[in-house]
């Protein structure tokens, strides 16, 4: 009797399984078909000066979204949830690193100066005016208890931009001075708006004095000096062992994965101490396209760089794949109905 009630729940558990992962697999299998048609489609609208494969896959995933939601009679638009992990820790990584890796490295230090001023006083410009603004407009709407560190919060929180829709339009080679500032002012400009948001997580409005400024400019000052010198430390690591132990004479795949991991562990590193990942990869990928990039193999060569360029690519193509599709989220849609019905019914 106990060994039937076993065999049932088993063949129950089973049966379960077996449906997620056959949902899971129609999942995967229409994103890879989906990303196949971006980079042949992409590949099509080369010349077109109006389309680039961005433009390109924002479109395939609205059309792609249009026949999920019919099909599944207006319930979903997509078929794979997107999670924070999977955006932070699997497709971000490979996309700052490449441009670190790829950066004009002469331009971007030349221009430094520039791209400080504008990342981190410009971000902190941002916050202050989004912060009085969001006071002066939530305030009237009455749409709940918010205190001053609400509404700070949410000032670090739409400081904080976004240049990789920005850096597929341009082109590093066609303008490297303009590409150089504004994905350099992205990278100081996700330092900045850290710093702000954690020092907000402990801030307390009524004890606003020189000592809190002071220790609010040492801690971004110890976040960006941290974050760089851990990228710069990882980079120069893998150079180091490369060098002396000399991998690609046995095994350019050891040697290939061992740059790969090492950069991505610079990442993690960096999340796992509370710093800026995003900060120390890019520095990781300057470091190791100048020193670690030179001490491998001629065949490691060319497998890296082409490895990370099309890392970068397939998580960029997914990431406008996804929010094509995503525009149509029913629920998304009826959320932000249903907020904005609460507002004006306040009013």
């Amino acid at each position: 009797m106990v060994y039937q009630v076993v065999a049932a729940q088993l063949a129950r558990l089973s049966g379960a399984l077996g449906t997620s992962d056959h949902a899971s697999v129609v999942s995967i299998t229409l994103f890879v078909a989906l990303l196949c048609a971006c980079i042949v489609l992409g590949h099509l609208l080369e010349e077109n000066r109006w389309l680039n494969e961005s433009i390109t896959a924002l479109i395939i995933g609205l059309c792609t979204g249009v026949v999920i939601l019919m099909t599944t009679k207006g319930k979903s638009s997509h078929v794979l949830v997107f999670s924070e992990d999977l955006f932070f820790i699997y497709l971000l990584p490979p996309i700052i690193f490449n441009a670190g890796f790829q950066v004009k490295k002469k331009q971007f230090f030349r221009n430094f100066m520039t791209i400080t001023l504008f990342g981190a006083v410009g971000t902190m410009m941002s916050f202050f005016t989004i912060s009085l603004a969001a006071i002066a407009i939530f305030s009237r709407m009455n749409i709940g208890t918010l205190d001053v560190s609400d509404f700070l919060a949410i000032g670090a929180i739409f400081s904080a931009t976004d240049s990789v829709c920005t850096l597929q339009v341009l082109n590093q080679d066609e303008t490297p001075f303009l590409y150089s500032l504004v994905f350099g002012e992205g990278v100081v400009n996700d330092a900045t708006s850290v710093v702000l948001f954690n020092a907000l997580q402990n801030f307390d409005p009524n004890q606003i004095d020189a000592i809190v400024i002071l220790k609010f400019l040492g801690n971004f000052c110890y976040l960006f000096v941290s974050s760089t010198f851990l990228g710069v430390f990882t980079g120069l690591l893998s150079a180091y062992v490369i060098k002396k132990l000399y991998i690609g004479r046995h095994s350019t795949d050891r040697e290939v994965a061992l740059v790969m991991l090492m950069a991505y562990l610079s990442y993690m590193l960096a999340e796992l101490l509370d710093l800026s990942g995003i900060l120390t990869v890019f520095f990781c990928g300057i470091v190791m396209s100048h020193y670690t990039w030179h001490n491998v193999t001629e065949s490691s060569r060319v497998t890296t760089k082409h490895a990370f360029a099309t890392l970068s690519f397939i998580a960029e193509t997914f990431l406008f794949l996804y929010v094509g599709m995503d525009a149509l989220d029913i629920e998304k849609w009826k959320f932000a109905s249903d907020r904005s019905e609460i507002c004006t019914c306040h009013l």
